[in-house]
């Protein structure tokens, strides 16, 4: 069984695209599973990760929007058939399924590979973030984007491809069911490397080391937020929740990077002294570090596809303040951490609840552990190579896509006369 997957997402500090593949390409030699991940790079290159595991880097210019740190591998590249690096590697590797996780470059290729004649793989998408929530962070939204985001994706996107893969209901539920081409869709979740992110890395004399660099005061809370600071993150509001915190004396930890560090920093103004902008953290270990040393995990964005991080958070011990909406709504609730309105008042409220009643807090979090182990990267990336091999099985010999069988844990998602998404059955 071979798979071979695409995606524009990545580059050396990029978040939760590359956090997945990264652990589908570390658990495939234990679920003896060949997988190959094809990413943009500066230069086109070759890596071997163990016998069953390798990443290509094509060669690609940079994003010329949004987040110039990324690189894209455009249709020309791949459009005239049989020609080019793509085209190479698809005659090299001779995948089973080709998964592709990008809906505005690559999708094209599903699109050629299902004209062509004869046996071709199952082609799956995966859906990791939402295009109408993309439109609205970086096009200014309205109503007009919104009706363009849904043509789009149920004329052009969701036809292409044999079968949908989403990392959540919310970003599922974005999918437009087409009567004319019916496609399966699939929620799986991501994960958690409990063995990296766990409440065993806590020290309590770097934990104040790192309190008295910062000029954090005594019985005051250490915030902290992790993750891209881009417009779609909501971050343009974690000045002013500190500003909000002001009576706490509580600080800000920021770990991250991206196009709005330079106006969040000049939003800071009055509470620089109280926000600590430490920048992108790639030693996950670090990382890990932080999260037990600070007191809260606060994260603003209502329209998180999924949110590793706040996950991470959990599975370190730390409390979260999270958005009652969003991906992050798949295993954060009322019963494991504070759920609130992704506004100023609503996570300052959700804040202070938290930090007034250590009692409570410490009941949340410890049901957090539970949770978080419920999601760590073998069992996750177990359920994809299920997964895969159900899709494989359900092809015909020609590759054309047929119905699965059913199955208790393994059916798509239902969806309604009207074609909406229904949740999933247990």
């Amino acid at each position: 069984m071979k798979t071979l997957h695409f995606t524009n997402a990545y580059h050396a500090t990029s978040g939760g695209i590359r956090t997945f593949y990264e652990a589908l390409l570390r658990d495939a030699e234990p679920h003896g599973r060949h997988v190959r991940l094809v990413v943009p790079g500066p230069r086109d290159a070759v890596e071997d990760v163990s016998p069953y595991a390798r990443v290509y880097t094509i060669a690609a210019p940079s994003s010329p929007f949004v987040d110039r740190r990324y690189r894209l591998v455009l249709p020309h590249r791949f459009l005239r058939p049989d020609h080019g690096p793509v085209w190479k590697i698809l005659r090299d590797e001779q995948p089973d399924l080709i998964e592709i996780c990008d809906k505005y470059a690559l999708c094209y290729l599903a699109g050629v590979l299902r004209k062509r004649k004869g046996r071709r793989p199952v082609l799956a998408g995966l859906t990791c973030e939402r295009m109408d929530d993309g439109l609205r962070a970086f096009a200014g939204g309205g109503r007009a984007a919104e009706r363009f985001a849904r043509w789009y994706l149920k004329s052009v996107y969701v036809p292409q491809l044999d079968v949908h893969i989403a990392n959540s209901h919310y970003t599922a539920s974005e999918l437009p069911f087409n009567p004319r081409y019916p496609r399966p869709v699939y929620v799986r979740p991501m994960g958690v490397d409990t063995s990296v992110f766990t409440p065993a890395r806590r020290s309590h004399y770097r934990r104040a080391a790192r309190r008295a660099r910062l000029g954090v005061p005594h019985g005051a809370p250490l915030l902290l937020y992790a993750g891209r600071l881009s417009s779609e993150k909501n971050v343009d509001l974690l000045p002013r929740l500190v500003e909000r915190l002001a009576p706490l004396d509580a600080h800000l930890v920021v770990a991250g990077d991206g196009p709005r560090r330079r106006e969040l920093e000049r939003l800071a103004n009055g509470s620089r002294a109280r926000m600590h902008f430490e920048g992108h953290l790639a030693d996950r270990g670090a990382l890990a570090d932080l999260m037990t040393d600070v007191d809260l995990f606060v994260h603003p964005n209502p329209r998180e596809p999924f949110g590793i991080a706040p996950l991470e958070a959990m599975a370190s011990g730390l409390p979260i303040v999270a958005p009652d909406r969003g991906g992050v709504t798949t295993y954060a609730s009322s019963a494991n951490a504070w759920i609130a309105p992704a506004t100023v008042d609503g996570l300052a409220d959700a804040t202070l609840a938290a930090w007034r009643d250590p009692q409570e807090r410490e009941r949340r979090r410890r049901q957090a552990l539970c949770t978080a182990a419920a999601y760590q990267w073998p069992l996750v990336t177990g359920a994809f190579f299920d997964l895969y091999d159900d899709l494989v099985a359900s092809a015909s010999a020609t590759r054309s896509w047929k119905e699965p069988h059913e199955s208790s844990d393994l059916d798509p998602d239902r969806r309604d006369a009207a074609g909406r998404l229904e949740p999933a059955r247990p």
